[in-house]
């Protein structure tokens, strides 16, 4: 990520180039189009209809009159803005590989089994997530690390994994809104020119109301999901697990690593490099695994052969070559939204959502509206939140509201909403580092879809919110 990355404006778009209202959702339509039809009517990956996508709206810069250069820069900014997604991915793939080379995932899922039951996995599993991401101040490396752990123990209960996985990231994102540590809520706070502790402040109501009744609801669930589980079938998930790896306190060395370092305030891509290199030594180390053999783990992956073909299932990781289907995608769409930024699509889009805004609640609404479209349209939530970040500002003065209200807006919708979506960054990497497809994990990711909810209905009731329109504030500035 590029902090200093500005978007364009409308206002900085050249007259002679600048698209209308109507012929900007030309490209949008198309793009939702192609990935509707290419996915779910043909079936196709993602990467198909992304390529449609890029030619068309390269096409579209052309008949605007931008040179190739220009939509070239547009691919290279939208590269650059997810450039940090794109490390982690690759990090993150190695990481899982090697933690289950060392023992450090395995020995998770064989105490995980023996502390919990079924009744109360799901929201114990949330709880612990936001814990963790909280203290951390990252959702992908609590998902990568914690989260991995979790599907393992899930499937040893009964427990089916998509409802483990929406519950491990309806976590961690809600322990990631409030970290001070996290990278998208400092970005937000920084976008909006919002102190950063009262932009957490303002978030901490909506956060805390959508977080409390996905943590109710997982309850709920958990009550039916897992049934009663044979004893001897745990017992036998843990023999294979202990047949193969060596289970004891020395390989959670990886763990301690990863999250200490977190903990001391290192960024996130050094400190799960760290972790990854402390996953290899303890394969070394403490699994006698040979230095080249734990290396090429780190590369390839694993493929145990346990006495269970559920723990075999779990346990087979692709390590850093396993994520090129991942990486493709993400590159894809983020070249993607480059060029409907640059060619002033997402400027002119924007202005219109702020012309359409007669009172502070529509503002608000508006804004979360802009921030899930443009997760869409660019695939990764650090424009979802710098574009109407920027964009609004001025707006929100308008409206005399603080900018607090600004930031709290772009990161309820814009943060947690990129998950829910199967060619953005966040949901292409959910699904590689769990194994569970984004639409399959989609209706138990129920913090993702309460957050932008709450936000709209507190925008609606006017609960916390200034009840300014704008000839109001016309007056008032006369």
């Amino acid at each position: 990520m590029s902090r200093d990355f500005t978007p364009t404006t409308i206002d900085e778009l050249d007259p002679e180039r600048r698209p209308s209202a109507r012929l900007a959702l030309v490209p949008v339509l198309a793009v939702v189009a192609f990935l509707g039809i290419g996915s779910a009517l043909l079936g196709l990956d993602p990467h198909a209809p992304l390529l449609w996508s890029i030619v068309l709206v390269g096409a579209f810069g052309y008949v605007l009159g931008y040179s190739w250069e220009d939509l070239y820069d547009g691919i290279a900014d939208g590269l650059l803005m997810g450039l940090q997604a794109i490390l982690i991915i690759f990090t993150i793939y190695a990481l899982i590989a090697t933690w289950v080379g060392a023992g450090t995932i395995p020995a998770m899922m064989y105490y995980g089994l023996e502390l919990l039951t079924p009744a109360v996995f799901l929201p114990v599993a949330a709880v612990l997530a936001a814990v963790v991401a909280f203290a951390i101040g990252s959702s992908w490396t609590t998902v990568g690390t914690l989260g991995v752990a979790f599907v393992g123990i899930g499937s040893g209960l009964g427990v089916p994994e998509a409802m483990t996985v929406g519950a491990v990231i309806s976590g961690a994102y809600a322990g990631d809104k409030q970290s001070p540590l996290s990278d998208t809520t400092n970005l937000a706070a920084g976008v909006t020119n919002t102190p950063l502790y009262d932009h957490i402040y303002r978030m901490r109501t909506g956060t805390a109301i959508a977080f409390g009744i996905a943590v109710v609801a997982f309850a709920a669930l958990g009550l039916q999901a897992g049934g009663a589980v044979p004893g001897d079938r745990i017992a036998e998930i843990q023999t294979a697990l202990q047949g193969t790896y060596a289970i004891s306190p020395l390989v959670f060395l990886p763990l301690v690593v990863t999250f200490g370092l977190a903990l001391y305030g290192f960024p996130a891509l050094p400190t799960l490099v760290a972790g990854t290199i402390a996953g290899v030594l303890t394969s070394v180390l403490v699994q006698g695994a040979g230095f080249v053999p734990a290396w090429e783990i780190f590369l390839s992956g694993t493929a145990p052969e346990t006495s269970s073909d559920l723990v075999d299932e779990l346990l087979v990781t692709g390590g850093l070559t396993g994520s090129a289907w991942t990486i493709t995608v993400v590159v894809a769409a983020l070249s993607l939204g480059g060029l409907l930024e640059r060619t002033g699509v997402l400027a002119v889009l924007a202005h219109r959502v702020s012309q359409g805004v007669t009172s502070s609640g529509g503002l608000i609404a508006g804004t979360g509206l802009s921030a899930i479209l443009i997760n869409g349209l660019t695939a990764q939530q650090y424009m979802s939140i710098v574009l109407p970040g920027v964009t609004l500002r001025n707006l929100y003065e308008e409206f005399d509201m603080g900018s607090d209200e600004l930031s709290r807006a772009v990161e309820a919708a814009g943060t947690p909403t990129g998950a829910l979506i199967p060619w953005h960054a966040g949901g292409v990497f959910m699904a590689g580092a769990t194994g569970v497809d984004t639409l399959a994990y989609a209706p138990y990711y129920l913090f993702g879809l309460l957050s932008p909810l709450v936000l709209f209905a507190m925008a609606l009731t006017g609960r916390g919110i200034p009840t300014t329109n704008r000839s109001e504030s016309a007056r008032a500035a006369d």
